[in-house]
């Protein structure tokens, strides 16, 4: 495996994004300014990978990486065209987590079934297809958070906590054809809370801002990714966990991952980004966690570059509660 190319973003002039290619805790700006969403661009319409549009790009003299405000590692101009998406019960440990997550015998459960799939037929062989995933809908780039940034937890919220994941990275070419830039860390915030009451709130529950980066990896994922999640309050470490991913600990292959989002035609329209989260098995709520306002949420790996921070905030509940109308045209 070549050495990995990393790429940051961060707010340029008249808050553009701009990206810069990270060296240790030092970043070069792309001289010309372009956006990493404009070296996508290029290498698709130049038939060239981003790592060979990287090699041919302008460099200008290194920067801090604190001395800049960091932006997601790719945005796209319209952030209603990129799509937060994920998948879970995909690592060898998701089951397990999941049952103590909801306090039920694993052997009883849907989640448990599901598991059992992923592990029989989750890494097809030759150009077999292997049994779907669990699927779920973040949002839109309006959600995402900025490394650095506040995860926003609504106020009829159960709760607000981390899921410390891998995303792929990928932006749709002109024929439709997804193209993966590369991978990130990402917090995959959920409310585990309201997932608790029943597993048919997954879907409600999955509805919350996310955070990914400060770095794109890019190029190939290494097999076996380890890292660590953990919860800081007033500058103090509250909980710590060790995380596996990547195939060698997954009971999907990424392959079979990718072809049962992209099946869809809705997310092969060419020039939308795709940040797929891949699932994770390592919970501060399946310890009984609970987390406060004011927590930082800090997951790291070694292959990725900076570690990802937010913090969490808790929004104020309207008294009396207000309740959403809708207007009749």
């Amino acid at each position: 495996m070549t050495k990995p190319i990393y790429l940051v973003q961060f707010k340029g002039q008249h808050d553009r994004a701009c990206c810069a290619l990270l060296q240790g805790d030092m970043a070069q700006p792309a001289a010309a300014g372009q956006s990493t969403y404009d070296l996508a661009l290029r290498a698709i319409a130049e038939h060239l990978t981003l790592a060979e549009v990287v090699a041919q790009t302008e460099w200008s003299s290194p920067r801090p990486l604190d001395s800049m405000t960091l932006l997601p590692p790719v945005t796209h101009p319209d952030p209603t065209h990129l799509h937060g998406t994920g998948t879970g019960l995909t690592h060898l440990g998701s089951a397990k987590t999941r049952s103590a997550m909801h306090g039920v015998d694993a052997q009883e459960t849907d989640s448990m079934r599901m598991f059992r799939w992923g592990i029989e037929g989750g890494k097809p062989t030759g150009e077999y297809v292997g049994v779907q995933p669990e699927w779920f809908y973040k949002g839109n780039g309006h959600w995402v958070a900025a490394p650095n940034a506040d995860l926003n937890s609504p106020a009829f919220a159960g709760d607000g906590g981390e899921e410390p994941e891998l995303a792929g990275i990928y932006l749709i070419d002109q024929n439709g054809e997804p193209c993966r830039l590369g991978f990130a860390l990402a917090n995959e915030f959920s409310d585990h809370v309201t997932e608790k009451k029943n597993y048919l709130f997954l879907a409600h529950s999955k509805l919350r801002p996310f955070s990914f980066g400060p770095a794109l990896r890019v190029g190939d994922l290494p097999s076996d990714v380890r890292g660590t999640s953990r919860i800081l309050r007033d500058g103090k470490e509250v909980w710590s966990k060790p995380f596996l991913t990547g195939e060698a600990n997954m009971s999907h292959s990424l392959a079979n991952l990718e072809h049962h989002h992209f099946k869809y035609d809705i997310f092969r329209q060419p020039g939308d980004l795709h940040v797929h989260m891949f699932g994770t098995a390592t919970l501060s709520f399946a310890d009984q966690v609970e987390c406060k306002a004011g927590d930082v949420f800090e997951i790291s790996a070694a292959d990725f570059g900076p570690s990802l921070r937010n913090r969490l905030v808790v929004e104020p509940e309207a008294k009396p509660a207000t309740r959403v109308t809708v207007r009749q045209l």
